[in-house]
């Protein structure tokens, strides 16, 4: 599969697929296409498909195969960020945000991740709840707002306001870091927790998570009597 990131800030991605090759995207997801991709819907068992609706996604996926010759599908992201292309081993899964995956090449896996620690997905920007990509193959994630990525040594840390952690590799340890002093955490204005992040590995951090764009909109609005 060849692919092109294209646009800004509401990016696609456009993949030319050769003949009985396939791509899976997530329910409703595809934009445009050629005439000759056949789509295919499939839930994969019930554990997955409870295990997909937990993580932000829908419980079935669509997969489109090509037929008949080489093919086109477009994914187009649904708030202005970046679409981010992760190529996965199976010695390199990633944890991304709810939500994150658009798509993917066939080979690629994704099941729900429950963070170890409840505390964390208690009081974590990502929740309890995140999404595992595993397998062999190419990955397309929704990243809100723009992209920045930084590759942490072992031990190195770096701490993270809620939301804006869009994904890492699971090599990463993540831990819920409360605010240094009563003050700070009350008047700060920036909540009570903080994620911190411990490496090896890579961290891939949005300028814009959607929770907190929504929050900003919803105070502008008069307020109701």
């Amino acid at each position: 599969m060849k692919y092109q990131i294209k646009g800004a800030p509401m990016p696609v991605v456009i993949c030319q697929v050769e003949n009985g090759e396939s791509v899976v995207c997530e329910s409703g997801a595809m934009s445009w296409m050629t005439p000759n991709m056949e789509m295919s819907t499939s839930g994969s068992g019930a554990g997955k498909m409870f295990g997909r609706m937990f993580s932000g996604e829908s419980m079935f996926q669509n997969r489109y195969t090509a037929h008949g010759g080489a093919g086109m599908i477009a994914f187009a992201s649904k708030f202005p960020g970046d679409i981010k292309a992760v190529e996965i081993t199976r010695s390199t899964p990633v944890i991304c945000q709810k939500g994150a995956f658009l798509a993917s090449s066939e080979g690629v896996e994704m099941s729900v991740h429950f963070q170890q620690k409840v505390s964390t997905g208690l009081f974590g920007g990502e929740g309890f709840v995140m999404q595992k990509l595993s397998g062999e193959g190419t990955a397309f994630l929704e990243i809100d707002g723009s992209t920045i990525e930084y590759n942490l040594e072992p031990g190195q840390q770096m701490v993270i306001d809620t939301g804006y952690l869009a994904m890492m590799d699971a090599s990463v340890k993540m831990e819920i870091q409360k605010a240094k002093g009563l003050k700070n955490a009350m008047f700060g204005g920036e909540g009570l927790f903080n994620t911190l992040l411990t490496g090896p590995g890579r961290v891939v951090i949005q300028t814009m998570p959607i929770s907190g764009f929504a929050a900003f909109i919803a105070s502008l609005l008069p307020k109701k009597n």
